[in-house]
């Protein structure tokens, strides 16, 4: 594993505030005029495993107050209950207690009559009583019961969408078509991996992203980067997120708001990574490492768009800003006004 000798200091005292979205939508808020977006966030790095290049994210916590739960969190705990509709792209979702979930987009929840995937952030009030929950199905073509799972409800969210290109089908493109031959194409690349041997398809639903995650081949292999790099944040109280980069390419970055919240998603963020960088593996090429500078440039070209869409989803105001080479989400809470989540995404 590879470490940076240099460490930038902290640019801007504003921290992550440069990009809280205003209480009224109307207002279109992006990047003031003159101020890049990276400019408020400190770089460490890179983090090197095999093909895969880590950035860590520094900066202030902008939130207030406990961090909410995690959509993994609030599911083992009992406190959401998420049900079919019948509905393929659409389930109830319900908080049953008092604290606040964040629920990231591109989580899976496994079960039902089919896996999901969930299509935006989402921010669920404490006592929420039942909302819809916008989803896309991640196992195409089962409509019953696999093994003993329930049916009508979802116990578990351990994994998300383990490639950019499925997440700009979910995110971005909103087709469920999409979703589905981006599963399909994962699950051939990952198969063809060299380290791989014959297919990850599982029974009893060879379709089933999730069950391709749990392949013990994908763990072991995923397991491999995620042993290496998940330590990189121990003892770093002011990582706010995290930047990556594979086969030479800037693929994404998340920032939250803050350290706690961070570290929370920390493990599903950084084997989805892994997922997807062990199915790109390529043997037969060198890549340069990618640097800080290419990071920055992604992030700053897509805070100068304005935004091109902006909806409410629970107590969240999900923004999207787009350019011809980068899309960025902006996820905040729609009481406190405050940012809770960026995903940008290379394109």
């Amino acid at each position: 594993m590879k470490f940076s000798k240099s460490i930038l200091p902290v640019l801007l005292s504003a921290s992550f505030s440069i990009c809280s979205i205003s209480s009224s939508y109307a207002a279109k808020e992006t990047v003031p005029d003159g101020t890049k977006l990276s400019q408020s966030m400190r770089f460490s790095g890179p983090y090197v495993h095999n093909n895969l290049t880590v950035f860590l994210i520094h900066g202030k916590d902008s939130g207030t107050g406990q961090a909410p739960l995690t959509l993994e969190e609030a599911l083992a705990q009992k406190k959401v209950v998420i049900k079919e509709t019948g509905n393929v792209n659409e389930l109830n979702i319900q908080n049953l207690g008092v604290m606040p979930v964040f629920i990231q987009g591109g989580d899976i929840v496994k079960g039902g009559q089919q896996d999901r995937a969930l299509q935006s952030d989402m921010i669920l009030p404490g006592n929420s009583g039942m909302l819809p929950l916008k989803v896309f199905c991640v196992e195409h073509g089962r409509w019953s019961q696999r093994g003993h799972e329930a049916t009508t409800s979802f116990a578990s969210s351990s994994y998300g969408l383990a490639s950019k290109d499925l997440k700009m089908a979910a995110k971005l493109s909103r087709n469920q078509s999409e979703v589905w031959n981006k599963v399909s194409e994962y699950q051939m690349k990952a198969s063809a991996s060299p380290s791989v041997k014959g297919s990850l398809a599982a029974l009893p639903s060879p379709s089933s992203l999730e069950l391709t995650l749990e392949n013990k081949q994908v763990r072991d292999l995923t397991g491999e980067y995620v042993k290496d790099l998940s330590k990189v944040i121990t003892g770093k109280n002011d990582v706010v997120g995290y930047a990556f980069a594979i086969n030479g390419k800037v693929n994404s970055a998340d920032v939250y708001s803050s350290n706690a919240l961070f570290k929370k998603l920390w493990p599903k963020l950084i084997n989805a990574s892994a997922a997807e960088a062990f199915a790109d593996v390529d043997t037969t090429k060198k890549f340069a490492p990618v640097k800080e500078e290419a990071v920055k440039a992604c992030l700053d070209d897509a805070g100068k768009a304005k935004p091109s869409q902006s909806e409410t989803i629970g107590q969240a105001r999900v923004e999207m800003q787009q350019t011809d080479k980068n899309v960025l989400f902006k996820t905040s809470d729609g009481r406190s006004k405050q940012l809770v989540h960026i995903n940008c995404l290379s394109k």
